[in-house]
């Protein structure tokens, strides 16, 4: 009998612990994790992707200064931290714009050097090294998705699309107007973010031919994020335009949404700023919005007129969630945010260029969960 109280006694003490650890424990929130010490000031990040939680790279430039163009710079997260790539043999000066992965021997990084020139560069598991690109394109962006890798580049003045096809590259069909963002979900299930004279808009490839919907009808509008959830569920943001006022004026975000049978704006909890990028989670759910400059209206009277808005957004499919950037000592705020969700995990990057004093700048790593 002694005994049985004793252990009814334990599992009652075991369950006010376990609950009183769970109400005192923080919910989650976006936090900054350092970047290497070697990375030296006047650095930015452009993009990251990730396959696993000890597996991610990320992208952009080192050493920038207001006349020097700096250099191409790649940062490794090995699971514990982030480690700088060797580079051997890839000395030219510029930077690295957009990355991509179909797997962790197939992870490919595009740039551009000092007086203009593409690169093209792929990590096989080992070692990053200089992989010839198409002929004639300046390259601005990779994809990767559904075990495809496409190319956004533009070849003697007009935009072009290139898909990896064998250990070549195969031009594709472009729809009207620019394409500045991709979403692959198989070689005939391409999702298309970007603009004409007419608007924002979307289009789909299905292997043959594009679909084109004009999302949004101001002129000036634009998506350079699109994120295809399911085929009653796909996303596009950017920005929505503007209208007269003086140099300057803060433009307000677009968020767009396909239910199946039509688009619709959706109303985000900021009033300026751009949609930088879309991310899922594993679920599908939420829906990572990360917002760029995010401004809105304080309140009426106040000075000054705009106060900072939310920096990242979670959509539970019926509301959104804010979340702000941490403060990081010696920086400011960020000019961008770009998403880069780690698979099987709740986690998210997001890398970035934060503000630095005097007109500096620094590269900004955070993590979500």
């Amino acid at each position: 009998m002694a005994r049985r109280l004793l252990v009814a006694a334990l599992a009652v003490a075991v369950t006010i612990a376990t609950t009183m650890g769970s109400a005192g424990a923080e919910p989650p929130s976006w936090q900054p994790v350092p970047v290497p010490a070697q990375v030296r000031p006047q650095a930015g990040l452009n993009e990251a992707v990730a396959l696993g939680p000890d597996r991610a790279w990320a992208v952009g430039a080192d050493a920038v200064g207001r006349e020097a163009p700096g250099f191409p710079l790649i940062l490794r997260w090995d699971g514990s931290a982030w480690q700088r790539q060797s580079l051997p043999g890839i000395g030219w000066q510029g930077e690295l714009l957009s990355i991509a992965a179909t797997s962790p021997t197939a992870v490919w990084a595009v740039g551009r050097d000092s007086a203009g020139g593409a690169h093209l560069l792929r990590f096989d598991g080992i070692a990053w090294y200089e992989s010839r690109p198409p002929r004639g394109v300046a390259l601005t962006k990779v994809v990767a998705g559904g075990g495809e890798t496409w190319l956004i580049g533009s070849r003697n003045g007009a935009q072009v699309l290139l898909r990896r096809h064998g250990n070549g590259w195969r031009d594709v069909p472009v729809p009207p107007g620019f394409v500045y963002g991709l979403h692959i979900l198989a070689a005939d299930d391409v999702w298309a973010a970007g603009a004409t004279d007419s608007g924002a808009t979307v289009s789909h490839w299905n292997g043959q031919t594009w679909r084109q919907t004009i999302v949004d009808g101001f002129p000036r509008s634009a998506v350079g994020s699109v994120l295809a959830v399911s085929p009653t569920e796909v996303w596009a943001g950017g920005t929505a335009g503007f209208v007269g006022g003086p140099p300057g004026r803060p433009i307000p975000p677009l968020l767009v949404r396909w239910d199946g049978q039509a688009w619709s704006r959706v109303a985000v909890p900021t009033d300026f700023g751009s949609i930088s990028s879309l991310a899922p989670t594993t679920s599908g759910a939420p829906i990572w919005v990360s917002v760029a400059r995010s401004q809105k209206w304080g309140p009426p009277g106040s000075y000054p007129p705009l106060v900072p808005g939310p920096d990242f957004l979670a959509w539970n499919g019926q509301s959104f969630t804010e979340y702000s950037e941490p403060a990081v000592a010696g920086e400011g705020d960020s000019r961008v945010f770009l998403l880069a969700p780690v698979p099987g995990t709740a986690t998210v990057w997001s890398v970035g260029r934060a503000d630095g004093p005097e007109g500096t700048f620094a590269a900004r790593v955070l993590r979500f969960g």
